[in-house]
C-alpha cells in the first residue's frame, strides 16, 4: 500500500526583484532585448526558458546529479556501452538503434549524396546535431546506464534488445527498458523541469517547478548603442567597423514556484532538503548569459518574498507599472509587491494556505544561507503528516 505524500500541495513560491543596469539579458530574433506589453505599456522581458537554462547550468556547477538533454542520443548511449565493454563498432550500432526510435534525420526521404572521397568514419558532433530533427531527449545517468546494461546483456546486439520493426512498438520496448524508473528520476534537473517523450508517454515526468517570464515592474523603452571598432594594423584614419546594439535597464520581477509534493514524488522522497537547497542556490546564482562580456549584467537579487503555501499558486502581475521614486524603481517595486501579497492573503482568507513567509534583502543578519536553512526545514514531510 502506497504511503500518502505528506507534502502534496505544498509549494515554495519565490517572488524576486532583481535590478540590472545597461544590459541585453535575453535577445529576440533581431538581437534586441525581449519585451512584452503588460498593463498597456511596454516592459522589458526575460523568457522563462532563458532563465531556466541558466538555472540548469548553475545546478551542474553545484555538483548535483543531472541529466543530459540532447538530440545526440547515439553518442550518449555509445559512450555508456563502451564503459560496459563494447567495441567502438558495437557501441555505435547500439547507440544508433536506440536513437532512431526518438530522433529522425532531416530530409530523411531525400538523403544528400556524399561527395566521392569525402566519406569519413570520424563523428562530427556539430554536423550530426544539425542533420537531426528538433526533438531532444532528456536522460538521467541511471537511465543511460540501464540502457547500456540491456545492450550488454545481449552481447551488444541491438536487434536482440529492440526487436520490433514498427517505430511505435520500438518506443514501447525502449520504455520497458526503463520501466523501473517511470515517473521518477535520479537527475534533479529532470525532476525540476520535467520531461515529455511524445513516442513513449510512460517516460513523461511532471515538472516540479514553474517559471514565469521575468518582466520589468515599470515601463521600459529600448535604447540603441552605436559603436565603432578600430583596426590595429590599418594606417588610414577611421573606423574599421561600425554597428549598433539595443539595450535597456530595468528592475525585474521573477516568479518561481516549487511543488514540494511533486518533487518528493519524482525523487521518491530522497534528498529532498538537499534538492531544495540546490534549487534555491541556483535561482540565486543564475544570470542570463547574453552579452555578458560587453554589458556585464551581473546583478544579484535585491529583494525577495518567499512563501510556503498549500493554496492556489499566486503570481504578482504588476499590471499597473510602478513610478520611479527618489531616482529608482526598486523601492516602489518592493512596496507594490508586499502590498499585493498582503492584500491577496486577506482577500483569499483560509484558501490562501500560508504555512510560512520569509523576507530576504532587508535584514542583513538574514543571509541567503539563513533563508535556505529555513526552506530546507519545510522539505521534511513529517511536518505536514
Amino acid at each position: 500500500m502506497n504511503q500518502a505524500n505528506p507534502l502534496k500541495g505544498v509549494h515554495i513560491e519565490y517572488h524576486i526583484l532583481q535590478s540590472f543596469p545597461v544590459s541585453c539579458l535575453n535577445r529576440d530574433d533581431v538581437g534586441a532585448p525581449k519585451t512584452a506589453v503588460v498593463g498597456g505599456v511596454t516592459r522589458a522581458r526575460v523568457s522563462s526558458q532563458c532563465w531556466k537554462r541558466q538555472v540548469r547550468l548553475a545546478l551542474h556547477e553545484l555538483g548535483v546529479t543531472h541529466g543530459s538533454r540532447t538530440k545526440l542520443i547515439s553518442h550518449l548511449i555509445a559512450d555508456a556501452c563502451k564503459t560496459k565493454g563494447a567495441t567502438d563498432e558495437q557501441a555505435k550500432a547500439c547507440g544508433d538503434k536506440f536513437e532512431q526510435i526518438f530522433i529522425k534525420k532531416k530530409d530523411e526521404k531525400k538523403p544528400k549524396k556524399a561527395k566521392e572521397g569525402k566519406e569519413s568514419e570520424e563523428i562530427n558532433y556539430q554536423n550530426s546535431a544539425q542533420e537531426k530533427t528538433d526533438t531532444l531527449l532528456f536522460l538521467s545517468p541511471r537511465e543511460t546506464a540501464a540502457i547500456a546494461e540491456a545492450f550488454a546483456a545481449k552481447d551488444f546486439t541491438p536487434e536482440e534488445v529492440i526487436r520490433e520493426k514498427d517505430v511505435k512498438k520500438q518506443a514501447k520496448e525502449a520504455a520497458k527498458l526503463l520501466g523501473a524508473f517511470y515517473n521518477t528520476s535520479d537527475a534533479l534537473d529532470i525532476a525540476l523541469f520535467g520531461r515529455m517523450v511524445a513516442q513513449a508517454a510512460e517516460l513523461n515526468v511532471e515538472a516540479a517547478s514553474a517559471f514565469s517570464h521575468a518582466i520589468s515592474t515599470h515601463k521600459v523603452s529600448n535604447e540603441v548603442e552605436f559603436f565603432t571598432a578600430l583596426d590595429d594594423v590599418q594606417k588610414e584614419p577611421g573606423a574599421a567597423h561600425m554597428g549598433s546594439l539595443e539595450f535597456n535597464s530595468a528592475t525585474y520581477y521573477r516568479y518561481i514556484s516549487l511543488d514540494l509534493g511533486q518533487l518528493s514524488q519524482t525523487l521518491v522522497g530522497q534528498d529532498l532538503p538537499e534538492a531544495v537547497e540546490a534549487f534555491t542556490k541556483a535561482l540565486f546564482l543564475a544570470i542570463p548569459a547574453a552579452r555578458q562580456t560587453t554589458q556585464s549584467g551581473a546583478s544579484p537579487w535585491e529583494f525577495a518574498k518567499i512563501l510556503v503555501r498549500k493554496g492556489q499558486r499566486l503570481q504578482v502581475p504588476f499590471e499597473t507599472p510602478v513610478k520611479s521614486k527618489e531616482g529608482g524603481f526598486l523601492q516602489p517595486s518592493k512596496d507594490a509587491l508586499s502590498a499585493y501579497l498582503t492584500s491577496k492573503e486577506k482577500l483569499v482568507g483560509s484558501l490562501f494556505g500560508k504555512i510560512a513567509e520569509y523576507t530576504w534583502g532587508e535584514d542583513e543578519n538574514f543571509s541567503i544561507d539563513n533563508l535556505i536553512a529555513e526552506l530546507k526545514s519545510h522539505a521534511v514531510g513529517s511536518r505536514y503528516a
